[in-house]
């Protein structure tokens, strides 16, 4: 109630008094009143009819309506699904009031429809609603219910300020996604409308490419529908590479589903197959759109960089899409769009060579593939590195020239083969021969241009060309001591001189650096830094030349006059950051890999000419300042950029065209973005291999030797600090005699570089000491951890040792009980016998004794009967005879009285 209550305070705002309603607010009132209280179904129909043109055309009614005209419709949704109009003038007024019309002038005038759209989708039940009405037969209904939720996505981010607007549209989206999963079959209903009518289905992939971002949910049941068959479906129906915006929206689908996900992208190489993107990038006929072909380059972008970084099947799966590619010819569309076809929009071309180096990068087949490539018909071919290499040297393009120089990066990338291969064809060759025009033979060798492309500025003043093939001839030779060792034998003759003068490449290229410099001052004043990439990328190729390589360090200090022009280039404020930077790292190496012991080139005498030009505090500062540069800055945002909804998300050929002037309008006045390659992006602090825990070392031994270690580096850094003290108060007294100090400042200088040396020593000391301290002080918790571990596991080990102790003794005691029963028993047991056959004796004797008396009184009756029995005339033995003779008789003893009868 209080957001309606609010939305009614603007409304009053915008009509006019907060207090007063306008025209529009009571008519919208009335014709809500008739709608929802209405009797005759014809009046409400008509009110609708009214109330839906009236929203169409009027910013204060959609505010009036959206203030209190949700309800009432939603209303009408939930409870009339059997009045067809009813729905369907309910959902086209819905519309009609999350349509933006067109904008007056104020700016901060509020939005109706954004408002609308805000208002509609706060509550989960309104999706909810809407979501169910897909389901209706109505053609009409399904429409205009996929409008309203399209229309909510593409209001949604524009409806706050730009610092909340992502957010908000994050709050919204996971509403929507929410509302679709808790819905038996919402998802499922959204892919049945992509076999529907034409319209209908445009709507439902519009809203399932922007559901589908991000949320990996709805991405798996839109894959286990068949989106993959039914998307190439479409492509192929609205003509492939020849389609339109619906072709472009079925590719952004497949994008967000293909997206660092691995299991989706083997998913659709082994079912699909990648044939149905490949032969987009055919070119057929002879007008060309090449709007797909770009789309599809980007489909095939995602497939080269396999999975996210948390997937651990990432690399195989990048590394398997590579081969397949390459199998289905791949290369050759790419070599065709980005290196043959010069009809094609220079962003096409650019997105091309970027697949062509992605394609390569890590893979040794794809390597050898590129390099076996031969371009052009007839007579006029040459290898398709010379072609991509002419590219670099001869693009107007800015864009092109980097994605070209991409290529050159990822093949000599780990490939020493390859970068020999290229550094065997740089032999130097005469000067008319060196200095011909590229476009004069086309059977021109691969070192043969590059030597070209180095010295044309001899000629021309071609610095840009110069610098272009500075940056392949650092690719050659990086990380190759052989390659670096070859180049550095190369003398070119010079045009100037006597015949056949020659000079050493390293000190043309160094000459090139300073005349570079001057182009620089001379376009400063016209305010023009089309050309402020030449100097970092010349010191770009000398500072991957002198790495690692003493004797490229000795032929570059073999002329003095390069050490106090790179001196100066450090302390030139009008320099960019990147030049700085990199001068400054060229003299660190001048330093570390310099294995001269010559008086004024050894290490000590650069460091000496480092501390009295620029300072060595001053130096360090410079790698500081480069690092937090844009092309170092760790904040660099590498998220997908994504389109805005829109039904014509499609790149027009102007923005497909127009995409060179991006590079000089973004970081003005700083280094280019070529640059971001040269140092490493990340730095990593190292234990020393010898303080790692060794295998089978203990706890508490390994514990010991880092304490040991730390004790080591303290004692190391009261001598260090002793020996800082007492320089220290040398210098003090040597500053102190104003009148010896140009006797002694070779002296001084030599001690002041000694001095910085010592700080900044013991500078890493304390960082290497603190960070033995925490290394340590997690070794002895673990150890403590450890400790407690194994007591509670002893006090366990002695409980139970306690425990079956005890049940010993008393299964002994038992033992002993049951050995004293068994020796015991045998005479018990005989006395018992004995006991009790006297019992048995005595109780069958009483027994007796009572038969006898029983026998003697029935004796007495019997006695007593027979004299009656006489008293009575009757003869008592005849009464008794045969009584009593058969007890006791054998068997077989009546047959014997019959026998002895007969």
């Amino acid at each position: 109630m209080d957001l309606v209550s609010g939305y009614k305070g603007m409304v009053g705002l915008v009509f006019g008094n907060e207090n007063s309603s306008s025209n529009e607010d009571s008519y919208v009132q009335r014709l809500l009143d008739r709608i929802s209280t209405g009797s005759l179904a014809e009046d409400r129909r008509s009110a609708l009819i009214e109330l839906q043109s009236v929203v169409v055309e009027s910013r204060a009614a959609q505010l009036a309506f959206g203030a209190m005209g949700f309800p009432v419709l939603m209303g009408v949704l939930k409870d009339e699904r059997d009045d067809v109009e009813m729905i369907r003038g309910a959902l086209e007024t819905i519309v009609g009031a999350l349509t933006p019309l067109e904008q007056s002038k104020g700016k901060n005038e509020v939005q109706p429809a954004l408002m609308n759209t805000d208002m509609l989708s706060h509550e989960a039940e309104n999706i909810s609603l809407l979501l169910s009405l897909l389901s209706e037969e109505d053609f009409y209904i399904r429409y205009y219910t996929l409008q309203i939720l399209t229309a909510l996505l593409m209001n949604s981010p524009n409806s706050f300020s730009p610092g909340y607007a992502g957010k908000a549209l994050a709050e919204f989206l996971f509403r929507l996604q929410e509302a679709i999963l808790t819905i038996p079959r919402g998802i499922t209903r959204l892919m049945d409308m992509l076999m529907d009518r034409e319209v209908i289905r445009n709507e439902a992939l519009l809203l399932l490419t922007y559901l589908t971002r991000e949320a990996e949910e709805i991405q798996k049941i839109v894959v286990f529908e068949g989106a993959f068959e039914k998307i190439f479906s479409i492509i192929k129906e609205e003509g492939g590479s020849e389609g339109g915006v619906v072709v472009q929206d079925c590719l952004e689908l497949l994008n967000n589903l293909l997206r660092n996900n691995t299991s989706n992208q083997i998913l659709l190489r082994e079912t699909m197959g990648f044939d149905g993107l490949i032969s987009m990038l055919r070119l057929r006929g002879r007008a060309y759109s090449f709007t797909q072909q770009k789309s599809v380059l980007g489909t095939i972008n995602l497939l080269l960089v396999g999975g996210s970084e948390a997937d651990a099947g990432k690399d195989a799966n990048k590394l398997t899409n590579k081969t397949v590619l390459v199998q289905k010819k791949v290369l050759d569309y790419l070599l065709l769009l980005g290196v043959e076809n010069q009809w094609a929009p220079v962003a096409v071309r650019c997105a091309a060579l970027r697949c062509i180096g992605d394609l390569i990068a890590g893979h040794r087949g794809n390597l050898d593939a590129l390099a076996s490539k031969v371009l052009g018909e007839n007579h006029q071919v040459e290898p398709a590195l010379n072609s991509i290499l002419r590219i670099i040297l001869r693009a107007s393009s800015m864009q092109e020239f980097i994605a070209a120089d991409h290529i050159f990066e990822r093949f000599c990338e780990g490939n020493c083969d390859g970068q020999s291969m290229l550094a065997s064809t740089l032999i130097p060759q005469p000067y008319s021969m060196t200095h011909a025009s590229i476009d004069e033979d086309v059977n021109m060798s691969f070192g043969s241009m590059v030597l070209h492309g180095l010295t044309s500025s001899e000629t021309d003043g071609d610095l840009d060309t110069c610098c272009r093939a500075a940056s392949v001839l650092s690719y050659v030779l990086k990380d190759n001591m052989q390659c670096k060792e070859r180049v550095l034998r190369i003398e070119l003759e010079s045009s100037s001189g006597a015949l056949g003068h020659s000079e050493p490449l390293m000190h043309l290229m160094v000459k090139y650096l300073a005349l570079a410099s001057g182009t620089k001052h001379k376009e400063s004043k016209s305010n023009t830094s089309g050309n402020s990439y030449i100097q970092p990328i010349i010191l770009k190729l000398l500072v991957t030349w002198l790495s690692d390589c003493p004797p490229a360090v000795n032929y570059f200090l073999d002329l003095r006059p390069h050490l106090s022009y790179l001196l100066e280039l450090v302390s030139d404020q009008s320099a960019t950051v990147s030049t700085r930077g990199l001068a400054a790292i060229l003299l660190g190496e001048c330093v570390i890999y310099n294995k001269s012991s010559e008086s004024g080139k050894d290490s000590y005498a650069v460091v000496d000419a480092i501390s009295q030009k620029v300072g060595l505090t001053s130096y360090f500062l410079k790698f500081d300042e480069m690092k937090k540069s844009f092309l170092f800055s760790a904040e660099k945002s590498t998220a997908p950029s994504h389109k805005p909804l829109s039904r014509s998300a499609a790149a027009s050929m102007a923005e497909i065209e127009d995409v060179d002037e991006q590079l000089s309008s973004d970081h003005k006045g700083e280094d280019h973005p070529i640059l971001s390659s040269i140092l490493p992006k990340t730095e990593v602090a190292v234990v020393p291999a010898d303080m790692e825990q060794k295998t089978g070392e203990s706890d508490k031994e390994y514990i010991r030797r880092l304490k040991s270690f730390v004790e080591k580096q303290c004692s190391e850094i009261q001598d260090l600090l002793g020996r800082n003290a007492t320089l220290a108060e040398d210098l003090v007294k040597i500053g102190g005699g104003e009148s010896s100090y140009s006797d002694q400042r070779a002296t001084t200088g030599s001690e002041r570089v000694q001095t910085e040396t010592l700080r900044r020593d013991l500078k890493e000391a304390h960082q290497r000491i603190e960070m033995l301290k925490n290394e340590n002080t997690k070794l002895e918790s673990e150890a403590s951890m450890y400790q407690n571990l194994a007591g509670k596991v002893e006090s366990d080990l002695k409980s139970l040792s306690d425990a079956y102790n005890s049940l010993e003794q008393a299964n002994f005691q038992l033992e002993k009980e049951v050995k004293a029963l068994r020796t015991s028993g045998g005479r018990d047991v005989e006395a018992a016998k004995a006991e009790a056959r006297e019992e048995a004796l005595k109780e069958s004797e009483g027994e007796l004794n009572d038969l006898l008396v029983c026998l003697g009184q029935e004796q007495s009756k019997v006695d007593k009967l027979s004299s009656r029995l006489m008293e009575l005339g009757e003869d008592v033995d005849t009464l008794l005879e045969g009584i009593g003779d058969d007890v006791g008789l054998p068997e077989g003893g009546e047959d014997d009285d019959e026998e002895d009868a007969d």
